[in-house]
């Protein structure tokens, strides 16, 4: 792993992140492929065409189904997907956070049932790591707690500790992993994630604790779990201070385009998020102008792209009023455009991004774009 810190522009950085997998140009987002795919149809081949970096794999899921052991016999995600850039995979605490009613949470990890058949599953640092080792991925992100927004202040220090404790077990338990001649991966990397749901002194104990464990990367976890966006930007200010300033920085689960400009503002590096394919499978994409509902009649005869400056491969070949008519259809193909549109929106924002921070005018993008990347047409 090699991370280098090009330039700043106040919080704001422009860096790179090599790894054994190919080179991430920063600040970046990673498409979310939850089951090793796009939702909408699309493809890891698909994905080069949109320009994407890094693919998002979900630990939780893959485990379930179709098993971490099969992917690793077939190949790893690399082999099973045929996506030969980097991949993360997310450790699995988020999934379990959010099956409140089916888990039991204790120091030794978590005792929860599938929600796709109701058998019983137990998950914990150890069993993480070897589930995303067997994965084979390039990042594979700690097993942590996530806590509910707002959550309760006692609950949340004790949980913040043990997600520490967790932390070391996950640090230990990879090296073992990465040192066995027969691994898929041996270099795969290891970031730890920052809780402490909305408390700026329970956020920032946590990063100093788990700067110390020299990871390969830093995550800011349990936001845009309930709390407003002004809590959102309050902790990241909080936090950024601490954060190992020679490693990258990654804002998990956000989110829209306005959270990515406030975030790399604030020293954000990284950014996931299922919007832009979750949004584009209602019909809502992302443009130029704003925001645009393809659901509304009023594109029905109109035979404009999506935005007239994209050069998506669904804005260079398709009318608004064809899509309009394939939602309507309730046509598959409507997603697959869509999303298509949306992920290369939100891959080429991160140019966008970058190409201003190398040029020194972060500032003059944020402001021209803050109001309308909001903007609903």
């Amino acid at each position: 792993m090699s991370f280098t810190l090009i330039k700043k522009e106040k919080t704001a950085r422009r860096s790179r992140f090599e790894t054994v997998h190919g080179t991430v140009e920063l600040p970046g987002f990673m498409n979310v492929a939850t089951a090793a795919a796009i939702r909408g149809g699309l493809s890891a081949f698909d994905l080069e065409q949109l320009d994407c970096q890094v693919m998002l794999c979900n630990t939780y899921h893959l485990h379930l189904r179709p098993g971490d052991d099969v992917v690793r016999q077939m190949g790893g995600l690399r082999g099973f997907t045929g996506w030969k850039k980097p991949t993360l995979t997310d450790s699995g605490g988020f999934q379990v956070f959010s099956l409140s009613g089916l888990r039991k949470i204790n120091e030794q990890g978590v005792n929860f049932r599938s929600h796709i058949d109701g058998r019983p599953i137990f998950m914990g640092p150890e069993e993480s790591m070897r589930i995303q080792s067997n994965l084979g991925s390039t990042i594979a992100m700690a097993f942590d707690e996530c806590v509910e927004n707002p959550a309760e202040y006692g609950y949340t220090k004790s949980s913040c500790a043990r997600t520490v404790r967790w932390l070391e077990r996950c640090k230990a338990e990879m090296q073992l992993l990465n040192s066995r001649e027969d691994t898929l991966n041996p270099n795969q990397m290891l970031f730890g994630i920052n809780q402490g749901s909305t408390y700026e002194d329970l956020r920032i104990d946590c990063m100093k604790r788990i700067a110390e464990m020299d990871l390969d990367g830093y995550a800011i976890g349990g936001l845009a779990v309930g709390e407003s966006a002004e809590d959102m930007y309050r902790i990241i200010e909080a936090v950024e201070p601490f954060m190992p300033a020679d490693r990258p920085r990654y804002l998990m689960g956000v989110g829209t385009p306005a959270n990515i400009l406030e975030a790399v503002r604030r020293g954000v590096d990284l950014f996931d998020c299922v919007m832009p394919s979750r949004n584009a499978r209602h019909g809502h994409v992302f443009t130029s102008e704003g925001i645009r509902n393809m659901n509304n009649a009023k594109y029905k005869t109109d035979s404009k792209p999506l935005d007239e400056r994209c050069n998506c491969p669904t804005c260079q070949n398709y009318s608004r009023a064809y899509i309009h008519h394939l939602i309507k259809a309730q046509e598959m193909l409507a997603h697959r455009l869509c999303v298509q549109h949306n992920l290369y929106y939100y891959n080429h924002l991160m140019q966008d991004i970058r190409d201003a921070l190398d040029e020194d005018r972060f500032e003059q993008l944020y402001r021209e774009r803050i109001d309308i990347v909001a903007t609903r047409i």
